[in-house]
Order: C-alpha cells, then structure tokens, then sequence
C-alpha cells in the first residue's frame, strides 16, 4: 500500500496496525482477482476500494465500544470484513444469501486467518443465531424500517444498528420510529446510528 493510502487511514485517526495494512493489500488483490471473474461489484479500481474501506471504517470514530457484530448483505465486504480485519479482537458475524459472494468471504476469511468471523449463506431473517449482537452493520441492503423488523432475531433490547445511508435517508426515517439516534453525514454518505431501537 502507498504512501499516499496510507496516509488517508492515518487522517481518520483510528488505531490500527501492520498487520491490518497487510491483509488490506491481501484483501484488494483478492476483490480484484475474483470480481472480475464474478462480476459483483463494479469498482475494482485500487482507488474505489480504498474509498470504500475508508468508508467502513469511518464509523468506528464514534461508535460505543462493542465486542460482537453483525453484518448483513456483506457482499464484496463492506463494511463487515474491513471492520473485521481492523478489530480482530471482536466477534464478527457476516450474514450474506448469495453463493458466489459467500464464496468469496470465505476465500478471504481464510486467506486472511480471520479467526474471529463467522460467514453464513442465509437471508438475515431465516438465521437462527444462537446470541444477540451488540451491533448490527448494513450498507445499502434496504430500508432502514424493514432492516430492522428483519433483524429482530439476533437482536435485544441492547443492540445498536449501524446503516450505510444514501441520500434517501430523511424519507427513510419518517417510515420508522426509533430512539436515540444520531446521522454523521460525510460527504454523500449519512452513517445512522441507532443506539436504541424503540417501538417500531
């Protein structure tokens, strides 16, 4: 990784060391090499997936301190295999249906010896999760209302959510009734976090 790349991390002011520099470069040469086999995902540039690693890990500025997560509809792995390989201490679960892209975060979980992820080929709502997750990740998979009633089998009433927003976002949340939450807007992305689920 360059100079310039990593100077970009250092500007976020996050704690994170070789190693996950290491396993970044890993993770860039495998999206590359398998996305374009597999055509899931269209930046492949080195430059679009830096942003959008700068992008998952933003969030970990001002999130509460959490020792497990679930991430739904991974995909290429954002945000849930770069926030797993900064904070490799911490539980990681990614929750993604489609073959082909499970295929591939095992391919990296392995690859990477990610021993704290656990990958499952399952939509979010047929999961049956032997514990809650104190945070629930999501980036651009649907609307903030249906994310929340389909997650509401590996959550309780401590579970924080995380979502990726777009600029629908203001529409979105006149759809849903929740407590004690906070949008940190950088750019086009709106980062909402839900530290208490309410009544929906």
């Amino acid at each position: 990784m360059n100079e310039i790349h990593i100077k970009k991390f250092e500007e976020l002011n996050i704690e994170l060391d070789s190693l996950f520099y290491e396993r970044c470069e890993q993770f860039i040469a495998l999206l590359q090499q398998w996305g374009r086999v597999h055509n899931f995902t269209a930046e492949l540039k080195e430059e679009q997936i830096i942003d959008n690693i700068l992008d998952s890990l933003y969030p970990l500025k001002f999130v509460k301190p959490f020792d497990s997560f679930a991430d739904i509809g991974t995909g290429a792995g954002y945000p849930g295999m770069i926030l797993a390989m900064a904070r490799p201490q911490i539980k990681g679960c990614l929750i993604e249906s489609r073959s082909k892209r499970v295929a591939f975060l095992n391919f990296v979980k392995n690859s990477l010896k990610l021993e704290n992820l656990e990958i499952i080929c399952n939509r979010v709502e047929n999961v049956k999760h032997h514990t809650s997750f104190d945070l629930i990740t999501s980036r651009a998979v649907t609307n903030t209302s249906l994310l929340l009633q389909l997650t509401r089998n590996i959550s309780n009433e401590k579970t924080r959510y995380l979502f990726y927003k777009g600029s629908h976002l203001e529409t979105e949340l006149q759809d849903v009734c929740v407590q004690e939450f906070e949008v940190i807007t950088i750019k086009e992305r709106n980062y909402l976090y839900i530290n208490h689920k309410g009544t929906l």
